[in-house]
């Protein structure tokens, strides 16, 4: 019943779905207030020099971008293929020039919008079978039309709670796996320590781990808003030997993309998520990669 009210939903023109997330823009930061809190203060952490007016029009956008991703997805249940094709741009050549080297490829990025635009676009525009790993959605019925939204054009969803002992299966075959790098590790003592807008903060190790043992090159990501319903992805090469690296080295080079990429459209970012969750304490000083 819900897949079909939300079908129907997505039938309706671009600019009345817009419409409707303008609306809920107002209810969800004027009324709910929905996080602002955190948004706020991890702008104030992120951007000392700007003035509380600059910030607060960041808020304002980030959350713009942040409701018309619930629309865009529901778009996308009755997306066509024309459609979609003229909505997304980016330099995919790139990664079909690694293809032809017979190395797989690991694709590094943060929490940027529209990433369900590049769900579609990497499998649709590349020759690699893509790999999307994802977090379940506690409603089973929302969990599966999102799952089955993602893999129209052939995406592999893997379950986070699951990679680690189903990604041997893809890893003996040609494969290009997407990972939100920026995620904060379960526990503050399991990752690495990283300088992140001048604070040090906890990111996963696992990307560059993988990337070592499977010899992948590894592939910087930055996808945002052209205008509204038209993303963009620039993919810039960071390594083809990540056997080179030494301990955080990779890590350390994501932190550096992540950071100048949101320098250069903040609102593009999740900020809703703390990310300086995790205060830094001596005991981690082992863990910091200067």
């Amino acid at each position: 019943m819900l897949y079909y009210f939300l079908y129907l939903l997505s039938l309706l023109p671009w600019r009345v779905l817009y419409f409707f997330s303008d609306g809920l823009y107002g209810f969800i930061y004027y009324v709910l207030g929905y996080r602002r809190k955190v948004v706020m203060s991890n702008l104030a952490i992120a951007f000392p020099e700007k003035t509380e007016r600059e910030r607060t029009r960041i808020a304002k956008d980030f959350y713009h971008n942040f409701i018309d991703t619930f629309f865009e997805i529901i778009k996308f249940l009755s997306l066509s293929d024309k459609d979609f094709s003229n909505r997304v741009s980016g330099n995919f050549d790139l990664l079909d020039r690694i293809y032809e080297t017979g190395q797989n490829v690991q694709l590094h990025s943060g929490h940027f919008f529209n990433i369900e635009y590049f769900n579609w676009a990497i499998p649709k525009y590349t020759r690699f079978p893509f790999l999307g790993v994802y977090m379940p959605v506690s409603n089973k019925a929302v969990n599966k039309i999102i799952f089955e939204m993602r893999r129209k054009y052939n995406t592999i969803m893997i379950s986070a709670g699951e990679f680690k002992t189903t990604f041997h299966t893809y890893a003996k075959g040609r494969y290009a796996l997407g990972l939100a790098a920026d995620q904060t590790p379960g526990s503050p003592d399991g990752g690495l320590w990283l300088h992140f807008f001048g604070k040090l903060t906890p990111f996963v190790a696992g990307p560059e781990k993988s990337a070592r043992i499977n010899n992948t090159a590894v592939v910087w990501v930055h996808y945002y808003k052209v205008k509204r319903g038209y993303y963009h992805a620039d993919f810039s090469l960071l390594t083809t030997e990540p056997q080179q690296y030494g301990r955080g080295e990779l890590t350390k080079e994501f932190v550096r993309k992540l950071e100048e990429s949101i320098r250069k459209k903040p609102a593009n970012y999740l900020w809703s998520h703390r990310r300086w969750k995790h205060p830094f304490k001596e005991a981690y000083r082992k863990l910091v990669i200067d």
